[in-house]
């Protein structure tokens, strides 16, 4: 039993692990929702041959109207994006690498509570599942004592499921204020198209094996529950049946001596002769009185 218990007890440490890492991974990333946004093509110049609006002629002066035969999404170029919890950063495309905004401040203003609320929720998750990591250790590694490991577990899988539930409404509530910024966001930022990211998917797996752990940690304590029930119940058992035998040993024991100590004080002498022949039964004591009583009449006489 100690060994699967070990068991038990080590595969909800790997999977509170898994999920702690998964978390903290999403947390810091800003790969939640990916994308393109659809912005203007900027102007050719010496340094800009590509990708960039090439009006007809070669005079730019602001006096005369110029020409571009683009037209459509032709006009537009498709940069990508990514956002996270904390930043959202799209390709610059002046230049090369990123910039990046903070996503607090694109989000509308009637969803920047909602958000801070998901932000508060992924912190205590993260938290309450370091506590439970730790109490997992301590019981699987330090508990010596069966009912002080129980009392360790029971508390874990408690921290654990209450982290999950945690990681789940951040999420949920994350999802919901990032498509209202899609919609009501600065125009410079809405984009054209978009898809959860990897980071999204951490956050959810992070969940999964949450959850995965603190099922396995209340399994592990009920089982060891049910085991050490059943063997109190076999204890007990056994325990009655031991004392119904010795109840039973001393029973016959006392009985036996009651019988010989009864026979030891009855002698057998023979009944009269008119009598239909049995024998009569005559304690030792009775006869003794009248052996006194005839030799008390001789003496008289």
């Amino acid at each position: 039993m100690k060994t699967t218990r070990k068991c038990r007890a080590l595969l909800a440490v790997s999977l509170n692990l898994v999920a702690l890492f998964f978390s903290i991974t999403a947390f810091i990333t800003t790969y939640w929702c990916e994308g393109t946004q659809r912005v203007p093509k900027p102007n050719c110049s010496n340094d800009r041959k590509h990708n960039c609006i090439n009006y007809s002629g070669n005079d730019t002066s602001q006096n005369k109207v110029h020409y571009s035969w683009e037209t459509g999404d032709d006009r537009f170029l498709f940069r990508h994006f990514h956002t996270g919890i904390w930043y959202s950063c799209e390709e610059n495309i002046n230049g090369g690498g990123e910039k990046c905004r903070s996503f607090i401040d694109l989000a509308p203003a009637s969803e920047r509570g909602v958000l801070w609320l998901s932000v508060v929720s992924e912190v205590l998750y993260i938290m309450l599942l370091v506590v439970g990591f730790s109490l997992m250790c301590l019981e699987l590694f330090h508990s010596s004592n069966v009912i002080d490991g129980l009392k360790l577990n029971a508390f874990a899988a408690v921290f654990t499921v209450l982290s999950g539930l945690l990681g789940m409404v951040a999420h949920m509530m994350y999802s919901q204020v990032f498509q209202v910024t899609v919609s009501l966001g600065p125009e410079d930022w809405r984009p054209h198209t978009w898809d959860y990211g990897w980071s999204f998917c951490l956050a959810w797996g992070s969940f999964t094996c949450c959850m995965a752990a603190s099922v396995t940690t209340l399994n592990s304590y009920t089982k060891t529950v049910i085991e050490f029930r059943h063997k109190r119940k076999m204890f007990e058992q056994g325990l009655r049946e031991e004392q119904t035998f010795i109840d039973q040993e001393a029973f016959n024991y006392f009985r036996d001596r009651s019988v010989q100590s009864v026979s030891s004080s009855v002698e057998v002498f023979p009944g009269p002769a008119g009598s239909s022949g049995g024998k009569a039964l005559v304690p030792r004591g009775s006869m003794d009185m009248g052996e006194i009583r005839e030799s008390l009449g001789e003496e008289q006489c």
